[in-house]
């Protein structure tokens, strides 16, 4: 039987386990000592006084190079699990004390703050909060021309098993390729996928259906460069789901295959119709509809998924959140799917934002969310 170790001041201490896990990454205590902002002699007395406390050594040391021991694999393991649950527990009670959606809003208020005005701070606004999304380490960027659409196409490291036509929110009126390119990073990472972004035009430059001519054409210039139906998915976040089943709806109508699969994050799929009396809080909804529609009817079917032919389509994932305005019609959407014999999978997080994702460089429910996404896209058959 093992002895446990003393519950005492002396005994080991989380810097003692940070010093470990860093070391035994790195193996160089040089470049451990600087991730851990501190010196090199400090960083040997820490991993010393650690071997002591366990009672033997856990790295081989010499002039030239560092090993683990037996010993100090075995702890390897064990200490980053270890230290995993930690940082997730930490996350969990920031996120509890409200840390974490005071941080989504500082990023959103800055946008919300240009509604009332012109369109270029807006714009202007929407760009550098995404600027602040980063994109995952080992995800390269690179310009592509899709058929005539610009864009960009973010491939991960390794091999890619899958290609994903991503079209971006925005309300049809904000965002860009290049500004979606944390977002975009982050799903190409999960799902192992090269993921194409097209700078579809906005309105009101450019109304309905300039935005849905872009994408489909992306869509046809992938079928057309050798993608296999197969390998080929579709993505879309709040407008940006809307335009996604407008794509697939078109090409299913000319006889085009469909892709394997389709995901739509914090979907905003739905406009509001006359007889609906629009809320006071959706003032700034309508200005994006009507721009983006140019004097369309709410309910055409071309424009607004909600009253367009869904049968056929992919199997589908969907995400919201449970305290999402901009949501308001999720529930519809899933249920329309469903009864058109669409393989639909609905995840609700308990998260108050919109769009919450492109958050996941730090907030759980996002990381969570996004690696969802990448598992649907690997194996979409089998995760509903």
């Amino acid at each position: 039987m093992v002895e446990p170790l003393p519950q005492t001041p002396e005994g080991v201490e989380l810097r003692h386990l940070r010093a470990f896990a860093a070391v035994a990454e790195e193996l160089n205590f040089g470049r451990a000592a600087q991730r851990l902002y501190v010196t090199q002699p400090a960083l040997s007395r820490t991993i010393r006084g650690l071997e002591k406390l366990v009672g033997c050594d856990l790295f081989h040391r010499s002039t030239r190079s560092v090993s683990l021991t037996h010993a100090g694999a075995a702890l390897r393991d064990r200490v980053r699990d270890l230290l995993d649950d930690l940082d997730s527990a930490l996350t969990a009670a920031r996120a509890a004390g409200g840390e974490l959606s005071a941080r989504m809003d500082r990023l959103w208020n800055p946008v919300e703050e240009t509604f009332d005005g012109d369109l270029a701070p807006m714009r202007s606004a929407f760009e550098l909060m995404h600027a602040q999304c980063p994109m995952p380490e080992g995800v390269s960027l690179e310009p592509v021309n899709s058929g005539g659409v610009p864009g960009i196409r973010l491939v991960p490291a390794g091999d890619a098993h899958t290609t994903v036509l991503y079209l971006h929110g925005g309300g049809f009126m904000l965002g860009s390729a290049y500004g979606y390119r944390g977002m975009a990073g982050a799903v190409a990472h999960s799902a192992h996928a090269r993921v194409l972004v097209p700078e579809y035009r906005l309105a009101p430059e450019h109304p309905f259906p300039a935005a849905l001519d872009d994408g489909f054409t992306a869509y046809r210039w992938l079928l057309n460069s050798g993608t296999e139906p197969e390998q080929l998915a579709l993505v879309g976040d709040s407008t940006g789901g809307m335009l996604a089943l407008s794509v697939l709806a078109r090409a299913r109508d000319i006889g085009l295959a469909m892709p394997s699969a389709t995901v739509l994050m914090c979907p905003a799929v739905d406009f509001y119709a006359p007889e609906d009396d629009p809320p006071a809080d959706a003032e700034q909804h309508m200005r994006f509809q009507n721009a983006y529609l140019a004097g369309r009817p709410a309910s055409d079917p071309t424009a607004n998924p909600m009253y367009a032919d869904l049968s056929g389509l992919p199997p589908t994932l969907v995400q919201s959140g449970e305290f999402d305005g901009l949501g308001r019609n999720t529930h519809q959407l899933v249920a329309r799917l469903r009864a058109a014999d669409v393989p639909v999978r609905h995840d609700s997080f308990a998260v108050d934002g919109h769009c919450f994702q492109i958050h996941w460089s730090f907030h759980p429910e996002a990381a969570q969310a996004v690696q969802q996404v990448g598992d649907f896209l690997q194996k979409p058959g089998t995760t509903l």
